[in-house]
């Protein structure tokens, strides 16, 4: 690898821009540089604000010019740099974007894609929406789903869009509708679950414990089979893997988890063509933040899932 400097920026800050840490800012703007480097340059006063030397917790405002000093990078190996969008996971993306405007795109994820690179992956559906999007000035996911889940991942085109769907998201007015196949017969009387759920930091294994944060995710059936039900699940709240935790802890795991599943029921489906996790994001309802207006957005499921459930219906 070898190393490069870069050229001293300013940047006018517009209405959108404002109201972000400077900090944040900084890391958003040089994404190559490590945070520590960050924080030094800020310290030594080579970051100004209106000419002026800023504390890292600077709230930007509108009108503001931000220099952004010369620093010295590490040159990205051909492995790390951003994906090509001639790459077939990378193009596959654009045909799944179901929504799009200014303000925010909604894509229907599919499964097996995680929502950004990390953990050994070389890119997400984050890095590759840029990818596909090189003249966008931001995008940033508004919340996640697990990588084999598959449907609606929302993307803010603007910082205000980003602020306003994830203030919605923290007021738990968004509704999310969710449809699994579980295993067994779902009973109707089982509505809601309420059961806290606690996070094993070392493995990221999901369990219900009474130590845990509260929970809710309410439940609909919408078929039944001889040895399965497809149902809607709605989370209220929005924990890591909740929706397949719950499904478990009521004995009806989801299809294929290879988290929280029974290799009985998936050796079951998989006779009617299933080799994936049943968990599609379906359905989601919010304000649009600019118009204000309600929105719903309906994702529809691949065909695969569709040809599993027509086999259910004939065995």
């Amino acid at each position: 690898m070898s190393e490069i400097r870069t050229q001293v920026q300013f940047v006018d800050i517009d209405a959108d821009m404002a109201g972000q840490r400077v900090d944040n800012f900084l890391r958003n703007q040089l994404k190559s540089i490590p945070k520590s480097m960050i924080y030094r340059i800020l310290r030594k006063g080579e970051v100004r604000v209106n000419k002026k030397r800023v504390k890292a917790e600077y709230k930007l405002q509108s009108g503001d010019v931000v220099r952004i000093p010369p620093v010295t990078v590490t040159e990205k190996s051909q492995e790390d740099v951003a994906p090509s969008t001639k790459l077939n996971k990378v193009a596959e993306l654009e045909s799944k974007i179901i929504y799009e405007d200014e303000h925010l795109l909604v894509l229907n994820k599919p499964s097996g894609t995680a929502v950004h690179g990390g953990s050994g992956l070389k890119f997400g559906a984050i890095e590759a929406l840029r990818a596909l999007r090189p003249d966008a000035r931001f995008l940033e996911l508004v919340h996640r789903i697990d990588r084999d889940t598959s449907g609606i991942l929302l993307v803010a085109k603007k910082r205000s869009a980003l602020r306003h769907l994830q203030a919605q998201f923290r007021d738990k007015t968004v509704n999310k509708y969710y449809f699994a196949l579980v295993m067994g017969k779902w009973k109707p009387s089982c509505k809601v679950i309420n059961a806290p759920l606690l996070k094993n930091e070392v493995n990221s294994i999901v369990r219900v414990n009474p130590k845990g944060k509260p929970s809710e995710t309410r439940f609909k059936i919408l078929e039944s089979f001889e040895q399965a039900t497809f149902i809607q699940a709605s989370p209220i709240t929005g924990r890591t893997h909740q929706i397949r935790v719950h499904t478990q802890f009521a004995g009806h795991p989801i299809a294929w988890d290879d988290r929280y599943g029974d290799r009985r029921f998936d050796a079951y489906t998989g006779k009617v063509g299933l080799d994936r996790l049943f968990l599609h994001a379906a359905n989601i309802r919010f304000v649009h933040p600019k118009s204000e207006q309600p929105m719903e957005i309906n994702a529809p499921m691949e065909l695969k899932l569709e040809q599993v459930l027509a086999g259910l219906r004939d065995a």
